[in-house]
């Protein structure tokens, strides 16, 4: 079987043309090519020779997304893409821009095993993980198609990152290596529902990037009936895990909570919350659910979201409300996938 190139690092790169009988110098071109140029294919790589692109064809693929489906905010720029990987399979990812440059929002999976009440991601259920190559070029394909640079990523789509760990893990060094697209772990934002031994796993690699933890509810009651994650690990659990993981690496966890009407929205569960999180290094950041007609949910009122903040806020903590992005495109992924397979299989 041919090799999967863009997901080595440039040692194995380096060892595999040694073996080849190429120099050194050779992996540092392609490594460049595949990773600073971003380029889909071996015959992009112009200053190299054609017998070194045919013995690369022979022993390594390229996996990259071909852009199925993109839709561009009209509002505040968004751009959202659909793409189709080798195997037929579908995965989103979503483009946004601030003031400080763009951000983009990979997928680790396709599909997901988790399960949530609220999230488009595993309608369509979990069909497999995503090589370290297939997360990377989620960004390379957006680049080149947009022509800018991306200085921030958020793994935060289709999937669970830590029941990925060591094909996140690898993209996360690839990603942030100076010898590629160089994007500080500070820029990098991982998110999680809450599997506990892997947050300590990464707990372990001491990396500096922002742990987003997705919360939703202030106890086991409500969170296990909308998150079946909390059945393994309640909620005291995950959160012990995280007073550890911020005290010891000194970087402060963003908890996610989507604001949904009736279900985890009261004044009761503001201030439950407030008290479940003293003591926590965090920040807290309120999202208006997206509603997804499958799930049956509906968003919590702005009046509701606002007071819900206030009294986190005389608890002592930091809180913000998600601005919405690309409400006119479905921004949140999973939904562009759903409607992709609903049509394929008409």
């Amino acid at each position: 079987m041919k090799k999967d190139i863009a997901s080595m690092n440039f040692e194995e790169l380096s060892a595999e043309f040694k073996e080849m009988g190429l120099p050194k110098f050779r992996a540092t071109q392609v490594y460049d090519w595949l990773h600073k140029k971003c380029v889909a294919s071996f015959e992009e790589m112009t200053n190299i020779s054609k017998d070194l692109i045919a013995k690369l064809n022979d022993n390594f693929v390229i996996f990259s997304c071909t852009i199925e489906k993109k839709l561009v905010s009209r509002y505040d720029n968004t751009v959202k893409y659909l793409y189709s990987l080798p195997d037929g399979e579908y995965l989103e990812c979503v483009v946004m821009d601030y003031k400080y440059g763009h951000t983009i929002c990979v997928s680790t999976q396709v599909g997901c095993k988790m399960g949530c009440a609220f999230c488009a991601s595993g309608i369509g259920g979990f069909k497999r993980q995503l090589a370290p190559s297939e997360i990377l070029s989620q960004i390379y394909t957006a680049q080149r198609d947009l022509g800018l640079r991306i200085s921030r990523i958020v793994l935060m789509g289709m999937g669970e990152p830590l029941d990925n760990f060591d094909n996140v893990m690898r993209f996360l060094e690839l990603v942030s290596d100076e010898k590629g697209l160089n994007i500080g772990m500070r820029h990098i934002s991982l998110s999680t529902s809450g599997i506990v031994p892997r947050i300590y796993d990464l707990l372990e690699r001491n990396l500096q990037l922002t742990l987003s933890v997705s919360l939703h509810a202030p106890n086991d009651e409500i969170r296990s009936k909308i998150m079946p994650v909390n059945k393994s690990w309640n909620v005291d659990e995950l959160l012990k895990a995280c007073k550890i993981y911020g005290d010891k690496t000194s970087r402060r966890i963003s908890f996610e909570y989507a604001m949904m009407k009736g279900v985890n929205d009261t004044p009761e569960c503001a201030r439950e919350l407030g008290r479940k999180l003293k003591g926590v290094l965090c920040h807290i950041n309120l999202i208006p659910a997206n509603e997804v007609p499958e799930k049956g949910h509906e968003r919590s009122s702005d009046n509701d979201i606002v007071k819900f903040k206030e009294i986190l806020e005389k608890s002592g903590h930091t809180v913000t409300i998600r601005r919405t992005l690309g409400s006119d495109i479905n921004a949140s992924c999973g939904q562009l996938r759903r409607e992709k397979i609903k049509e394929d299989l008409e």
